[in-house]
């Protein structure tokens, strides 16, 4: 299957590289280029692309905004979102990750990581290093945005007790490989568990899952360091 892309970002040429680099790519191809997120949000809902390569800073509509109304909306189920970033720990990726996005990737990145995070992210899984994790999430998930609403622990009740320790190891930082030494189990127990975790709490992706954990109280985000003497 091919995986079909929307690219969104206002510098074209940095559009048109990711174009020529997508295109060139067997099983990719880019369908649509936005340079703003009402642009991006139109194309998203006219070609319901499999992912967007969404850039938060935008003029105008924002990638923000778009990332909050894309995966808000029912039609575009399918669709995940991508972000671009220029800083790699930023308040504004925190926010795209609660509203639905599946993960980031630096501006700088190599073509081969670009290629293999869209793989991954069309796949279903999410786009979250554990030094993201431990960094971004935990440092910006953890507090929930003023008037945003959290995340009911009784959610987790549909959870087995397995899942929910899974979860929270997830949140914390850990990769499968991690856990399943962890826990002596395979990693595809641990997969196992974790996608059933997901449809439980209705998650789209691992992403948002990490962010449910910090959101019910699963997890607490660890007290920031002492000074140094």
């Amino acid at each position: 299957m091919t995986i079909r892309v929307l690219l969104a970002d206002d510098q074209a040429l940095l559009r048109a590289t990711f174009r020529i680099l997508i295109d060139t790519c067997e099983g990719m191809e880019v369908v649509a280029e936005a340079a703003d997120g009402a642009e991006a949000i139109a194309l998203a809902a006219e070609h319901r692309p499999d992912l967007v390569l969404m850039d938060i800073r935008m003029p105008g509509t924002d990638g923000l905004a778009a990332t909050t109304a894309i995966c808000a909306d029912p039609a575009l189920s399918g669709t995940r979102v991508l972000i671009l970033t220029t800083f790699e720990v930023d308040e504004y990726v925190a926010q795209a990750l609660r509203a639905g996005a599946s993960g980031f990737l630096g501006k700088d990145v190599t073509a081969e990581a670009l290629l293999a995070g869209i793989r991954t992210v069309a796949s279903g899984e999410s786009l979250l290093s554990p030094l993201a994790t431990r960094t971004l999430i935990t440092r910006f998930l953890a507090t929930p945005a003023q008037g945003a609403p959290l995340t009911a622990p009784d959610r987790l009740g549909a959870l087995t007790a397995r899942e929910r320790e899974i979860m929270a190891m997830a949140a914390a930082g850990r990769s499968n490989d991690e856990i399943a030494e962890k826990l002596y189990v395979s990693p595809l127990t641990v997969r196992t568990h974790v996608h059933r975790a997901m449809t439980k709490l209705d998650a789209r992706d691992r992403a948002q899952l990490v962010v449910m954990a910090y959101q019910t109280g699963l997890v607490q985000a660890p007290p920031p360091p002492g000074p140094e003497f």
